[in-house]
């Protein structure tokens, strides 16, 4: 008897929303982890041409723990394209100042590139503190392994 496999259609993925709280939680295993959940590797319908994955709203970026002495010494780059335009931040400055934005990056990195990347990026919510707009959602609390 031979097996088929299951393929995921776009029309038949059930999306759940999820809220995690990223306080003291390792920005790199926070991320990978919320990866997972975007791309929909957590689920047995999981297929790689389809956006099989669910909804994350992270809160308290601001709280994110950064091991080691990245604060200090890791370094996020911008170029406008003009000479001299080059901009670089520490860790320590992003996570003062633009948290929010941080962990976006940390997760797009993760994320495949190209246009299914792009699809499940959008559906990641960021938000500095404790309060998110989502609350009509109805967001399950997910609890990460670590």
């Amino acid at each position: 008897m031979q097996r088929q496999t299951t393929i995921a259609k776009n029309n038949e993925i059930q999306r759940k929303w999820y809220v995690v709280d990223a306080t003291d939680k390792p920005l790199g295993r926070l991320a990978s982890q919320v990866a997972q959940v975007l791309t929909g590797k957590n689920k047995p319908i999981w297929t790689p041409n389809v956006d099989c994955g669910d909804y994350v709203i992270i809160i308290n970026a601001e709280k994110v723990a950064l091991s080691g002495d990245k604060v200090n010494n890791k370094k996020y780059y911008n170029v406008s394209g003009y000479a001299g335009g080059l901009r670089t931040r520490t860790a320590g400055t992003m996570k003062e100042k633009y948290p929010v934005e941080m962990l976006e990056r940390c997760l797009h990195g993760m994320l495949p590139k190209g246009r299914l990347g792009r699809q499940m990026i959008k559906k990641l919510f960021v938000y500095a503190g404790p309060e998110h707009k989502q609350e009509a959602q109805k967001p399950e609390v997910l609890e990460l392994k670590y």
